[in-house]
């Protein structure tokens, strides 16, 4: 059984990084999983901070990625958020849904918001995304390479090489796994 995962709004916010960890999860190294409240703060971000996107288009997005994994969305929680005790009581839903889940960690940014005494009594643990994806990297080094060129191969709008994807998600935090792939490409900067 794969690793159970639950990925925080903020993971899923840049749309790079947020690829990759569809893409990882879709390979069956973990099963990622999120709730609707997630997606809500996640795209009502997007929208404030990017109010050139059209609500359609973030709206299309929103479906793909839930199709995109097989049973994604977690449900069945909130009568557990009030019982839950987070330095933000905003992220309580976040837990919840990682209880109801099984996720054995939260892919999350703020992993200050999420102490580690909060969630041991419910073995969860919170994840910086680099070390979730150093993770996967140590678990199955092929796939996230294959993984890594295929988002790449995919961009076209631009287009970009696979050392321009490694340095965007090297910009939005994935500093050491970004390291580890390049030296699984074997180069400073890898082909296409």
């Amino acid at each position: 059984m794969a690793f159970v995962v639950l990925y925080d709004a903020c993971v899923l916010y840049p749309a790079p990084l947020r690829d990759i960890l569809i893409r990882l999860a879709n390979t069956g190294i973990v099963r990622a999983r999120w709730s609707h409240p997630i997606l809500d703060e996640c795209f009502r971000s997007i929208l404030e901070n990017r109010p050139d996107l059209k609500p359609d288009a973030l709206r299309r997005t929103r479906t793909l990625m839930t199709e995109a994994v097989a049973d994604c969305i977690v449900t069945g929680f909130d009568a557990l958020v009030d019982s839950l005790v987070l330095p933000d009581a905003d992220d309580r839903h976040v837990l919840a849904a990682a209880i109801v889940a099984g996720a054995q960690a939260i892919v999350t940014f703020n992993l200050d918001d999420f102490p580690e005494d909060k969630l041991a009594p419910y073995n969860v643990q919170a994840k910086h995304p680099d070390e979730f994806v150093l993770d996967a990297i140590d678990l199955a080094p092929g796939l996230v390479t294959t993984v890594v060129s295929e988002q790449a191969a995919a961009l076209k709008a631009p287009p970009r090489t696979v050392g321009e994807l490694l340095d965007t998600l090297r910009d939005q935090g994935l500093v050491r796994s970004v390291a580890r792939m390049r030296e699984l490409f074997g180069a400073a900067d890898p082909p296409v």
